[in-house]
């Protein structure tokens, strides 16, 4: 007699297990605790074997007898269906370990140790984020070229062109890896190439040039006597001048961020682009601007407010509209000050390109260079920040500019900022 669902889900616990016949070898089997299995009772060479079906109520009686007639099928053609199911257990374990997301991770897992947490931290959330949804799963030799090119199209279309070369970058990376260690043959992320929108060319800030600068300072001092503007937007355009930061950098400052008898700037990684946090150094003249505007904003947590809201500051505008009113529209940013000062600093041949870098706060390009000592980091770059903040001192009152040479800290030529006069 055939059982039914009523029979199965009735069927009550003994103090031995016990077993309920469906027909075909099929049976439901009742253990003391209350748990119920499916099992198909079959012979297989002259051997009675026994064959799990699932477990009831996860697996129906539907169900235990459809895996009961496709055992039976493979047992007609002469294979034994348990060993069967165990190759296909072996073959999904085999290709879970080989999908795309392990082979990615377990290759993060070897770079890590050579890569910044920050760039680890990115590389992988980069994949969470866009690829392990879509067929982070399948076994690696799976994924073919329509797959990729989906995901990477997905990500033209929100307009994030670098996030597209983030992604064909990582996991051209993977494949590559899959490839090295014989677990894929082809590499599907290198043959996209000439499938993908061409990216739009980048816009750079306006940005004037270092024989340019003189007259700018001239004119931005003049209108700064002449003008009715708030005090607070001259020194936010002078701090920018002073600190290579981003526009937005300034802006959002905070009075909790700065140590002025240190002379140092530190901001928070949640308001730095790369989300690190960022050290900089102040010159004598950045720490003076700072003062001045203590008896003015040094009550508010922002060192810049904007007058039109409490708690909000100064948009990105402000600092382009005096630049504006001075008479460089089209040619001078508030961002084109961080070009100003890169272009000079590596045009003089002189100062370490890493410590440039550094203070504008790129990633570091070169691991050599990643591994300079820390304390020597801090007081090149407190050198280089004071020689910037006195040669442009002396580009907007004339004289002869500042040598490197009286600033790089090499032992006994270690003197930051000595044309004391020039600060005054």
């Amino acid at each position: 007699m055939k059982l039914t669902d009523t029979a199965v889900r009735k069927a009550k616990p003994e103090d031995k297990p016990y077993k309920k016949a469906d027909g075909g070898g099929m049976y439901l089997e009742v253990m003391p605790n209350g748990s119920k299995y499916w099992r198909l009772k079959y012979r297989f060479a002259g051997k009675e074997k026994r064959l799990a079906l699932g477990v009831y109520p996860d697996t129906t009686l539907a169900d235990a007898r459809s895996r009961r007639d496709t055992a039976r099928k493979v047992l007609a053609n002469g294979n034994d269906p348990g060993a069967a199911k165990q190759i296909q257990k072996r073959q999904a374990k085999v290709s879970a370990a080989n999908s795309f997301e392990a082979i990615a991770r377990e290759f993060h897992a070897l770079k890590s140790p050579i890569w910044t947490p920050h760039h680890a931290a990115d590389w992988i959330g980069t994949l969470e984020r866009e690829v392990f949804p879509k067929f982070g799963s399948r076994p690696i030799v799976e994924v073919e070229a329509p797959d990729v090119l989906d995901i990477l199209r997905a990500i033209e279309a929100r307009g994030a062109f670098e996030v597209r070369g983030r992604v064909m970058q990582r996991v051209r990376a993977v494949f590559a890896y899959a490839i090295a260690s014989g677990r894929s043959r082809h590499n599907p992320a290198a043959e996209l190439g000439g499938a993908l929108a061409p990216r739009p060319k980048v816009q750079h800030f306006a940005a004037l040039s270092a024989e340019e600068m003189p007259e700018f300072l001239h004119a931005l001092a003049k209108y700064q006597d002449l003008a009715k503007s708030s005090p607070v937007v001259f020194a936010a355009t002078r701090l920018l001048s002073l600190t290579f930061v981003r526009t937005g950098e300034v802006r959002g400052a905070r009075w909790s961020e700065f140590d002025l008898d240190g002379a140092l700037w530190v901001i928070p990684a949640e308001r730095m682009k790369a989300r690190a946090q960022h050290t900089v150094p102040l010159s004598v003249q950045a720490v003076a601007v700072i003062k001045a505007l203590k008896p003015l904003t040094g009550h508010l947590p922002v060192l810049f407010p904007s007058r039109n809201g409490e708690g909000k500051v100064i948009s990105e505008n402000t600092v382009l509209k005096v630049i504006e009113n001075i008479g460089y529209k089209g040619r001078m940013t508030g961002h084109g000050f961080r070009s100003v000062a890169s272009t000079y600093l590596n045009n003089l041949g002189t100062i370490r390109p890493d410590m440039i870098e550094a203070q504008l706060a790129h990633g570091d390009k070169d691991r050599v260079r990643a591994a300079y000592n820390r304390a020597d980091y801090l007081d090149y770059r407190k050198a280089m920040m004071q020689f910037w903040a006195d040669t442009l001192h002396m580009m907007e009152h004339g004289g002869k500019l500042p040598r490197w040479a009286d600033y790089e800290p090499t032992g006994a030529n270690y003197q930051v900022g000595q044309v004391i006069a020039l600060r005054a």
